[in-house]
């Protein structure tokens, strides 16, 4: 059986915008039913009695993969909730500053500027240009623009417009070096990098599992070091902040329950983890070569057919990668998709950005399709 097949996705559509909303095996979305019919078989005793332990093991599961203590983890629908989170906990005022970068994913940078203006506290973006000729760049303007008033870094791992790889563990290292937290918006780095929380010490860290990991949609994760899980809240406070038990965390009592919800995204986490890895041999290391070997092949492929040169360096490439357009016709994405049956997003930052995915289920004949449609 081709990998093609253990999706469900349009024969007729050449996909390559995994990074958008990913795409679960169909497989997964088996146990996920199985997990949903178990709940609806008896309610009260899948929430009251069976929920809590199939979250810690999920959550143990998933803790062994990223490299994190279980502990602090949580599981959040997406990791703009898990963002939200994190600054909504925040006790600032006016006179604090919180940085970020230009690349910051739109909602993410909304939440940023709503809590600021909240507080009276003053959001300094920072420019990285695009194109980049090196990660150091990055590291340099954030750097540069600390202050002795600077009380947060939010940041991507992998940008979203522009699909570039940020040198996250230094940054993480000389930013806290300076007594300041960071926040990692990691939406797209679980399945896509190694990952290992642990040693990376961010602060906070809000990463996606429905993207490159291939769990259900409404599967993420917030990570908080130890001495920053108290006080951390959920953006919904539910029945954990004055619940009087003592055999689990007052942060997993609150972030496990925010009311009643499909809790079978999360449950499904270890089956994705587990298909992902069967699919190829070597596992998960295998998963991510391959993925990034197909993005950094179609991004050469596209740079020589329309005579672009690539706009960073291939150690900034994961498994998705962008190229710069020339100016032209919006409705470029549109025709794509209804002319050629491609799906693949052009974004304006400023200029027209295409980003392709590689997932296992992506070929080389699709991009050679898109350069054919382009070059046309």
């Amino acid at each position: 059986m081709g990998l093609k097949e253990h999706w469900l996705l349009d024969p007729t559509i050449t996909f390559l915008n995994h990074g958008s909303y990913g795409a679960a095996p169909i497989a997964v979305l088996q146990k996920q039913a199985a997990l949903r019919e178990q709940m609806e078989r008896e309610p009260c005793r899948f929430m009251n009695r069976e929920l809590e332990p199939l979250l810690d093991e999920a959550r143990a599961t998933l803790a062994g993969f990223l490299g994190a203590d279980a502990k602090g983890l949580a599981f959040v629908p997406n990791a703009t909730a898990g963002v939200n989170a994190v600054l909504r906990s925040l006790d600032l005022d006016k006179n604090d500053e919180l940085l970020v970068t230009s690349h910051e994913y739109n909602a993410s940078r909304n939440a940023l500027d709503y809590v600021a203006g909240l507080a009276g506290a003053k959001v300094l973006s920072i420019d990285v240009p695009f194109p980049i000729a090196s990660p150091d760049v990055i590291v340099e303007r954030i750097l540069a623009a600390i202050t002795d008033r600077t009380r947060l870094l939010l940041v991507d791992h992998i940008t979203s417009q522009t699909a570039l790889v940020f040198p996250i563990e230094r940054i993480v290292k000389e930013v806290q070096a300076r007594g300041i937290d960071v926040l990692v918006d990691g939406a797209h780095a679980p399945g896509m990098v190694p990952l290992d929380l642990r040693s990376l010490g961010a602060a906070y860290y809000a990463g996606n599992l429905h993207k490159w990991v291939c769990a259900p949609k409404g599967a993420a994760f917030l990570y908080a070091r130890e001495n920053r899980r108290i006080g951390l809240r959920p953006t919904s406070i539910s029945h954990g902040a004055n619940a009087t038990r003592t055999d689990r965390s007052r942060f997993h009592l609150e972030f496990d329950w925010t009311g009643t919800t499909d809790f079978t995204p999360f449950l499904s986490v270890p089956e994705a983890l587990r298909v992902m890895a069967s699919l190829v041999e070597g596992g998960w290391e295998e998963v991510r070569r391959r993925n990034r070997a197909l993005a950094l092949d179609a991004r050469k492929l596209l740079c020589e057919r329309l005579s672009l040169e690539p706009p960073a360096p291939e150690e900034m490439i994961g498994s998705i990668a962008a190229i710069i357009l020339p100016d032209g016709d919006d409705s470029l994405q549109d025709d794509l998709f209804f002319k050629h049956q491609i799906e693949v997003p052009i974004m304006p930052w400023p200029k027209r950005v295409l980003r392709v995915s590689a997932q296992l289920y992506n070929e080389q004949a699709d991009y050679e399709k898109l350069a054919d449609a382009l070059s046309r």
